[in-house]
């Protein structure tokens, strides 16, 4: 048996290591820039919601000031309020909206509605003291023509330049994909839902 083999394995990793961590190391020396981003969360997958207020958790590790506004999410009791309550001088979080369009079964309270949520949004985006601004579902009611794109894209554009604005929701317009700096889509591969497994807390809400 050669007892130099696992040597010689610990010696050619160790090796593959110090390449990769000089490339690695080149790379980050060109990364230079600070900036606020406009992320967008989106596709058929599940997870759009969860990871943006992972961020939100992440902010307020950091001392940051976070503002939280759902477009259709309120009608229901959620864990991720009950946390957020409980630090309000770094989160102020407001769930808006009244249910999905079609358990309202009513355009014009949906888009009375929206039009209140998105100037809470337009107020938390004008003030510089946000690090970050979470538009919950905005890609819902986009869809729906609740909203004028035209004016969403003009107040992201004009947010201060350090503020991060996170938007979710499925079926994100082509306009916004293009303003973002960083666009995820979830890709649906398996559900419990599709099982006859239902919504549970600490899962979905």
């Amino acid at each position: 048996m050669d007892e130099a083999a696992p040597n010689n394995t610990e010696a050619r990793h160790a090796d593959k290591m110090r390449k990769k961590q000089a490339a690695r190391a080149t790379i980050m020396a060109t990364k230079t820039r600070e900036k606020g981003l406009l992320i967008v969360h989106t596709g058929k997958g599940k997870g759009k919601t969860s990871a943006a207020l992972g961020m939100v958790v992440r902010a307020i590790g950091h001392g940051m000031k976070v503002g939280v506004v759902q477009f259709v999410k309120g009608a229901m009791t959620t864990g991720e309020k009950a946390v957020f309550d409980a630090f309000p001088d770094h989160v102020e979080f407001k769930p808006m909206g009244e249910g999905f369009t079609w358990n309202t079964q009513d355009r014009s309270r949906d888009i009375a509605t929206t039009r209140t949520a998105w100037d809470e949004i337009r107020r938390m985006i004008s003030d510089p003291a946000y690090d970050m601004v979470l538009a919950d579902e905005l890609n819902i009611v986009l869809r729906y023509d609740y909203l004028p794109l035209e004016e969403v894209l003009e107040v992201l554009a004009a947010r201060p330049e350090m503020q991060h604005v996170i938007v979710t929701g499925r079926n994100a317009p082509d306009a916004l994909i293009e303003a973002a700096d960083l666009v995820t889509d979830m890709t649906m591969v398996k559900h419990p839902f599709r099982s006859g497994v239902k919504a549970q807390a600490g899962i979905e809400f």
